[in-house]
């Protein structure tokens, strides 16, 4: 596997407006990634990569993802199926975070509870003054158990 190139920091003006990829990752190796569908332009998830994951994304044409969580490479849909193929990779002016474009196989669903995308719920203002969180999409496009095999 050939290593894309990915570059230490340059300065400032090559950066922002050179044509070479120096992202910068944070304090803990990570840099944002923004996941949206190729064909509507749906915010799907974040996810965050390191550079080994952006460098995997980048040669695989699949997204790589590192888990926070679990400290670990996390390929999306290796379990599911749900596999993100990537059509676009951007990053904005100060190479921070990146905006992946995709388009995801199996029944197409990104969010592992059964959703289409992660962002399935609203913050709403009730008339009591209290926050509530009100669905987006009223049904599962799959039930999770079936998928993963628990709860």
């Amino acid at each position: 596997m050939c290593n894309p190139s990915i570059l230490e920091r340059g300065d400032k003006s090559a950066v922002e407006n050179g044509d070479l990829l120096m992202p910068k990752f944070d304090s803990d190796g990570l840099i944002v990634a923004v996941v949206t569908d190729v064909e509507t332009g749906e915010v799907l998830m974040v996810g965050y990569m390191n550079k080994e994951a952006l460098s995997r994304t980048i040669e695989t044409g699949e997204a790589c993802y590192w888990s926070r969580s679990r400290q670990n490479f996390w390929k999306k849909g290796e379990t599911s199926g749900q596999i993100q193929t990537v059509h676009e990779i951007l990053t904005d002016c100060d190479q921070d975070a990146l905006v992946l474009k995709v388009s995801v196989a199996g029944n197409g669903a990104t969010c592992h509870v059964g959703y289409n995308s992660c962002f399935f719920r609203k913050i709403a203002k009730q008339e009591t003054g209290e926050t509530r969180l009100e669905r987006v999409y009223e049904n599962r496009v799959y039930d999770p158990k079936d998928v993963y095999g628990k709860n």
